[in-house]
């Protein structure tokens, strides 16, 4: 006998789902007015769910939505109206569920998490592809039901004793996130990356001595691009993080001011960040406005960003000239604190210069302004021009303000 259903229309609201008569058996299924095909089903236990139920291209769908009230009435509004478009472009969300358990390969899953979540939410989206086509090449033409706890233990230890603990733990973290997203997607599998050990990571003190930072930048005055040049100059002398100096824009500058206001919503602290500009930082931006060609990006690449996202090629290249190894684009900033620390800087401002953010410091920071952290950046950039004998002509290529 078939399980009863009963059907009907409402205005669904927070208090009308509420009050919803709970069926003696079989589901009860109430209709939205205001949005087509969209239902509520109630069951004899009281529970209640949003689904979208309808027909498209001959095909007859019902898909959950999620409960009541944990998502409410526009959640689930919007989610029928984002599902009926898919359904009307032919994109099914089960049938997308079924081929993930029907064995969607490791490649496979990982481009639609770099489709769907990475690119819309992260900004470091090309370094998870960098690492995925790097590092887990051996794995990606394995269906998900194939790579086991082991496998990846296996990698994980590989990983790191050819790579590096840091890059074998990041390795970790990524293929636990895709695998979390195919479960989001409907895979009903066991994460593989539970329960597998990190490796324990030192924080890196790694920075350039006074031979190797001379060394770096007479590598960068010889570096071809003036781009990558300019680039890696503005991460030395600005201290800012490679992110931020990537996504730098021209709306965030205040070049006569010295000042580089990056927004809350690109700050890794969530607060709006002001980062002091040393008139050697000054003197490159102003040469890069000169030929900005309407770009709103300080460092603009043929790229889905707009603007420069991994230069990694030009940094190893820089490296080798150099003859330096073992250093990481980040630790340029690692480069101006400890030549700030070097030169008897306090702490305080040195985490205001590099926009550190901490408990303990926050009401020391916010007492400071930008005046004295000009003065220390300033001096200290001057210092490592000076003992290293080179000075912003033989960098930019262009002439100096004496001559």
């Amino acid at each position: 006998m078939a399980t009863k259903r009963t059907h009907r229309k409402v205005t669904l609201t927070k208090d009308a789902i509420a009050k919803l008569a709970t069926p003696e058996k079989g589901r009860a299924y109430h209709y939205d007015t205001r949005q087509p095909s969209l239902a509520v089903c109630v069951l004899p236990s009281g529970k209640r769910t949003f689904y979208l139920v309808r027909w498209a291209n001959g095909v007859g769908h019902k898909i959950r939505i999620g409960p009541f009230p944990g998502t409410t009435v526009e959640q689930a509004r919007r989610k029928a109206r984002k599902l009926s478009t898919d359904l009307d472009a032919g994109v099914s969300p089960n049938a997308e569920r079924r081929a993930v358990r029907q064995g969607l390969t490791l490649q496979a899953l990982f481009d639609d998490f770099l489709e769907l979540h990475a690119k819309p939410h992260k900004r470091t989206w090309p370094e998870d592809k960098r690492q995925f086509d790097s590092l887990l090449t051996a794995l990606k033409g394995r269906k998900l039901s194939a790579i086991k706890r082991t496998d990846l233990a296996n990698l994980h230890a590989k990983v790191g004793k050819k790579h590096g603990h840091y890059a074998a733990n990041r390795m970790l973290s990524l293929i636990r996130k895709v695998f979390n997203f195919a479960e989001s997607r409907g895979w009903e599998g066991r994460n593989p990356a539970t329960g597998i050990q990190r490796f324990k990571e030192k924080s890196r003190d790694r920075f350039l001595s006074r031979d190797e930072l001379r060394r770096f930048l007479m590598a960068l005055a010889d570096e071809p691009d003036e781009l990558f040049r300019d680039f890696f100059l503005t991460l030395l002398f600005t201290g800012a993080r490679r992110g931020n100096v990537q996504a730098m824009a021209w709306d965030d500058l205040s070049l006569d001011r010295g000042l580089w206001r990056i927004p809350d919503e690109k700050s890794k602290s969530g607060d709006v960040m002001l980062i002091v500009l040393v008139p050697e930082a000054v003197q490159i931006l102003e040469r890069r406005a000169e030929t900005a060609n309407g770009s709103p990006w300080v460092f603009p690449a043929h790229s889905r960003t707009g603007h420069v996202v991994e230069p990694r090629k030009a940094w190893l290249a820089i490296l080798e000239r150099a003859e330096i190894t073992d250093f990481h684009i980040h630790d340029l900033r690692r480069t101006l604190g400890s030549w700030l620390a070097s030169a008897g800087v306090s702490l305080p401002i040195i985490g205001k210069a590099l926009g550190h953010k901490s408990l303990a410091a926050t009401q020391v920071y916010a007492r400071l302004d930008t005046s004295p952290v000009r003065d220390a950046v300033e001096a200290t950039t001057a210092t490592m021009l000076s003992t290293t004998g080179m000075n912003m002509a033989a960098l930019t290529g262009g002439a100096s303000d004496e001559d």
